[in-house]
């Protein structure tokens, strides 16, 4: 599998936006934003 980017992560608190693949999607969802700290879904995520 490939780490390129697969889906464009959109914070839905704080609009931070970037570029993910897989495994950082997995680790955003288990751990929150990486800038405001607010839980994550799926909804998060949209496939590039």
């Amino acid at each position: 599998m490939s780490d390129s980017a697969d889906y464009t992560f959109v914070c839905p608190e704080c609009a931070e936006s970037m570029l993910v693949n897989d495994s950082m999607r997995d680790a955003l969802l288990e751990n929150g934003c990486v800038i405001c700290s607010a839980a994550l879904t799926t909804d998060a995520f949209s496939t590039t």
